[in-house]
């Protein structure tokens, strides 16, 4: 129902106008009376109000003036104006920002259903705008999560060289802080565990709700899921002065709030220190061997206790060289790498964050090459409990290498297809999760380990046109849904959709769709 209020200074014209129609049943209720202006602005301040019918000629504070106040502050308001016929003309005339319509005196009683009916017609389509304007925003903020959900996960368990396009593609999504020169940071890993959990009740989605929450909450601190690892949330958390521990208030409000809002105990494990974007990888895995080291069973536990340094021989020049066996298919090749890196880590701890490294990898190009099957998944899983147990050497390395055969195996047959359609499928893949980076047909060469020529060739063949223009659509698509949100610049659209200069990128999204960004967005806002 919307809430009418009616001002006139004669009271019978008020009881009048209660009389004329049923007003339930046209989807209105009359909820208060004023006798001028003044009045009716004080009761407006006092309760919600839809609309207000109101007579011009009125002591202490007039229909003109009020309409003048009353738009001004409160500018949705609703008016219809009542006027007898020597000032009706005039009333129009002087009247117009938040006037709705003019009824004359005596008022009919279908012209004020009608008038009425054209207000809640209007009113209904404007909520039906703003909820398909919130949804539009809504989906264009989930999408920016999840592209920096997925950004964060990329940065600790997937390869890269290019540190400082990393430390501008955290910029351009809002993640500064990460993006500081020798940022200071820990991870800290929580698992829920419980009889609930246990049974496969629907905890998830409400226990990742609340860790993401708390990640807004606390400063400086982001939230990140990754699918390998079930029932678990994992935070980055930036440092300023001490290191977390299982006293600091944030492991203790974290714990809390989880306990206090679900049926679940938390596990905790809670990372080293690690200093830049190049130790983002070591601190990830430092949190979940932390957390490994949890007892069995359903209780809170906070873990606290890191890795040593003897863990950190691993650079990126050697994570490049293992990448490269498994791309060329060498087995062999890989066996020395990996018996190399393991076999010279001698401690417990040493040993399980290597073999996590190797099989991070391995996840990361199994994904690359869309390989992401139950036997796979079950093969990377399997993996994973065997270097937590902590006592199962050979037989990691064994699931390793046959995990790593697996891989080269699909790798292989996806070269060796005479069409080329796999490999084409993949490259589309990989563009679509990467089309905002700096990428070109020399780069996607080397990273799917074939000529550039051939790649060319293939792909138009396939998708119908070329690379750049795949790549440009993939692009512009994406930012006519980012334009979406009001709340982000133009210079912000360009930079998620991989463009470092507005002014171009205005060019091309023109070249596209005949409008430039600004004017498609005001589009939007005009049909809202």
């Amino acid at each position: 129902m919307m809430k009418v209020l009616i001002c006139d200074d004669e009271i019978q014209i008020r009881k009048g106008l209660r009389m004329k129609i049923d007003w339930n049943q046209e989807g209105f209720e009359i909820v208060d009376e004023a006798s001028n202006g003044q009045e009716a602005m004080e009761k407006l301040r006092q309760r919600e109000i839809d609309v207000v019918i109101t007579d011009v000629r009125m002591p202490i504070m007039d229909g003109i003036e009020f309409v003048k106040r009353s738009h001004q502050e409160f500018p949705n308001l609703k008016i219809i104006v009542l006027s007898g016929y020597s000032d009706f003309e005039y009333a129009k005339a002087t009247m117009q920002a938040g006037v709705k319509d003019y009824l004359l005196k005596p008022v009919a009683p279908d012209e004020l259903v009608e008038a009425l009916q054209r207000i809640r017609y209007e009113m209904e389509e404007q909520k039906k705008k703003q909820k398909e304007s919130e949804h539009m925003i809504r989906q264009v903020y989930n999408q920016l999560e999840e592209m920096r959900e997925q950004y964060l996960l990329y940065l600790v368990k997937e390869e890269f060289n290019k540190f400082d396009f990393a430390n501008d593609r955290l910029k351009q999504l809002k993640l500064e802080e990460l993006a500081k020169e020798n940022i200071k940071v820990q991870f800290v890993t929580v698992e829920m565990r419980g009889s609930e959990v246990e049974k496969g009740k629907e905890l998830w989605l409400p226990f990742k709700m609340l860790c993401k929450e708390f990640a807004e909450m606390a400063e400086a601190t982001y939230a990140f899921y990754d699918t390998s690892y079930a029932n678990m949330i994992h935070f980055i958390h930036c440092i300023d002065r001490d290191p977390l521990t299982e006293t600091s208030s944030f492991i203790r409000s974290l714990q809390a709030k989880i306990n206090r809002y679900l049926p679940v105990e938390t596990v905790i494990g809670i990372g080293e220190v690690v200093i830049g974007l190049h130790q983002f990888k070591k601190g990830y895995i430092s949190s979940l061997l932390t957390w490994s080291q949890s007892q069995v069973g359903i209780r809170s536990q906070v873990m606290e206790k890191g890795v040593t340094n003897e863990v950190f021989d691993y650079t990126p020049d050697f994570e490049k060289r293992l990448t490269n066996s498994i791309e060329a298919v060498d087995l062999l090749s890989f066996r020395a790498l990996v018996h190399e890196i393991i076999e010279k880590n001698q401690s417990m701890m040493s040993f399980s964050f290597m073999a996590n490294r190797v099989l991070f990898l391995l996840g990361s190009l199994a994904k690359k090459y869309d390989i992401e099957n139950n036997e796979i998944n079950n093969k990377i899983w399997n993996c994973q409990q065997s270097i937590w147990e902590l006592n199962s050497q050979h037989r990691v390395k064994e699931q390793l290498d046959h995990l790593a055969q697996s891989i080269m195996k699909t790798i292989n047959k996806v070269r060796s297809s005479s069409s080329g359609a796999e490999l084409v499928q993949n490259v589309c893949r990989f563009l679509e999760n990467h089309y905002a980076s700096e990428i070109s047909l020399s780069l996607l060469s080397k990273q799917f380990h074939i000529n550039s020529a051939y790649l060319s060739e293939i792909f138009k063949a396939h998708v119908g046109q070329n690379f750049s223009d795949y790549l440009n659509n993939l692009r512009m698509e994406n930012a006519r849904l980012f334009l979406g949100d009001p709340q982000l610049k133009i210079i912000d659209v360009a930079h998620l959709v991989g463009f470092s200069n507005s002014g171009y990128f205005s060019t091309v999204f023109k070249k596209q769709f005949g409008q430039t960004p600004a004017e498609y967005r005001k589009t939007l806002h005009t049909s809202e």
